[in-house]
C-alpha cells in the first residue's frame, strides 16, 4: 500500500487531483461564478441601500426636575448625554410595539414590504421583515445607533431619522400618562387646600365684622382700658369695654384657631405649589429627549447584495464540494479496482494449485 492510499487527503494527493482534473474543474467553477453573478443580479436580489442615524439620550426625563426644582444635581442636567442606564431605556423604547406600530403605521410598510394582508400570516412577515431590516444597536459609547436597509435609498434615509422623533414623541407620550395621572392628583390637593383657606378667610371676616381682630392683642388692650375706666368710675365706658371682652370671649378661640389653621394652610399650599408647577410642566410640556449626533443621508450605492463577496464564496464552496467529490470517487475507484484484482488472484490461485 503506497503513501497515497494510506493518507488520501495529503497535500500531494490533492495537489495531483488537481492537476489531473484541472480542466473539468476550471469548466465547473467558470459556470458556478457566472451562474453567482446572475442570481446575485436585481433580477433575482432585491438590493438593499443601508442609512444609519446615531443619538444619545439625555440623562433626565423630568423636565420639571431640571428647569424649575430648586434642588439642583448637575448630574441630571437636560443638557447632559445619558450613561448605561438611560441607553438601555432608549433600546427598550426603540425595540418596543409603541414604536414598532408608529413606523410601519407612518410608512406603510405593510404594503411597501408587498405582503398582502388577506395572506397567510401577514403580521408574522412583517414583524419577521421589519426585525431583518431595521435593527437598533448600542455602541461602545453608550450611544444607540439606528441602521435601515431598504430597497429605496430615499426612504431608507428618512425613516432612520424619523425613527429617531418617533422614539422622541414616544417617550414624550409614555411620561406624559403618568405625569397627567399625578398632576391631576396634585391639581385636587391644591384646590383642595385653596377653597379650605377661601372658607377660613370668610370665617374670619365674619368674626372681624364682630369686632375679632387679634384676639390676644385685643384683650391685654381692652383690659388696660377697662382698668382706667374703672379708675374713673365711668359705668358706661366699663359696660362698653365688658361687652367687647364678652364679644372676645365668645368668638376668640375660635378667631385663634382659625388663625393657626390658616398659617398651616399656608406653608402646605407652598409645598404644594411647587409640586403642582412641576407635575403641570412635566403634564403639558415636550422636550427632546435625545441629541442627534450623526443622521442618516440618502446612500449612493447598495448595501446588501455584495456581489464579489457572493461570487467568492461560490466559488470556493463550489471548489472544496468538487475536491471531496473527485476525492471520495477516486476513493471508490481503488476500492473496487482492488476487490477486483483479490477475486482475479483467489479464481487464478484456484485454477493453479500448488503441488504437494
Amino acid at each position: 500500500m503506497n503513501e497515497q492510499q494510506r493518507n488520501p487527503y495529503s497535500s500531494k494527493y490533492l495537489c495531483k487531483l488537481i492537476v489531473e482534473y484541472r480542466k473539468p474543474l476550471l469548466i465547473i467553477l467558470a459556470a458556478a461564478a457566472v451562474l453567482a453573478v446572475i442570481f446575485s443580479s436585481p433580477l433575482f436580489i432585491t438590493p438593499l441601500y443601508k442609512s444609519t442615524t446615531i443619538i444619545y439620550p439625555t440623562s433626565s426625563n423630568s423636565t420639571s426636575k431640571v428647569l424649575i426644582s430648586t434642588t439642583y444635581q448637575s448630574d441630571k442636567d437636560i443638557m447632559n448625554f445619558g450613561e448605561d442606564e438611560q441607553t438601555e431605556q432608549m433600546l427598550q423604547v426603540l425595540n418596543s410595539n409603541r414604536v414598532r406600530d408608529k413606523v410601519i403605521s407612518r410608512f406603510n410598510l405593510m404594503e411597501h414590504y408587498e405582503i398582502k394582508p388577506d395572506g397567510k400570516y401577514p403580521m408574522t412577515k412583517l414583524n419577521k421583515l421589519y426585525d431583518s431590516r431595521i435593527k437598533f444597536r448600542r455602541t461602545e459609547y453608550n450611544a444607540v445607533k439606528i441602521t435601515v436597509l431598504d430597497s429605496d435609498a430615499k426612504l431608507s434615509a428618512q425613516m432612520a431619522n424619523d425613527i429617531a422623533e418617533i422614539y422622541d414623541s414616544t417617550m414624550n407620550q409614555i411620561q406624559k400618562e403618568v405625569a397627567v395621572k399625578a398632576f391631576r392628583l396634585v391639581d385636587e390637593e391644591y384646590n383642595t387646600l385653596w377653597d379650605e383657606m377661601h372658607q377660613l378667610e370668610d370665617s374670619l371676616n365674619t368674626l372681624r365684622k364682630l369686632g375679632v381682630f387679634d384676639y390676644e392683642s385685643q384683650v391685654e388692650m381692652l383690659s388696660r382700658q377697662l382698668a382706667v375706666e374703672l379708675g374713673k368710675s365711668n359705668t358706661q365706658g366699663i359696660k362698653n369695654i365688658q361687652e367687647q371682652l364678652d364679644i372676645l370671649a365668645e368668638y376668640g378661640g375660635a378667631s385663634y384657631a382659625i388663625n393657626e389653621r390658616l398659617d398651616n394652610d399656608r406653608l402646605q399650599l407652598s409645598l404644594v405649589k411647587s409640586k403642582y408647577e412641576e407635575a403641570k410642566m412635566d403634564a403639558t410640556q415636550d422636550v427632546p429627549r435625545k441629541f442627534v449626533v450623526t443622521s442618516a443621508f440618502q446612500a449612493e450605492r447598495k448595501s446588501y447584495p455584495v456581489r464579489w463577496i457572493i461570487v467568492i464564496i461560490t466559488v470556493l464552496s463550489t471548489f472544496l464540494l468538487l475536491i471531496l467529490c473527485i476525492v471520495a470517487y477516486n476513493q471508490s475507484k481503488d476500492f473496487f479496482r482492488r476487490e477486483a484484482e483479490k477475486e482475479s488472484a483467489t479464481k487464478n490461485k484456484g485454477k493453479h494449485p500448488e503441488k504437494e
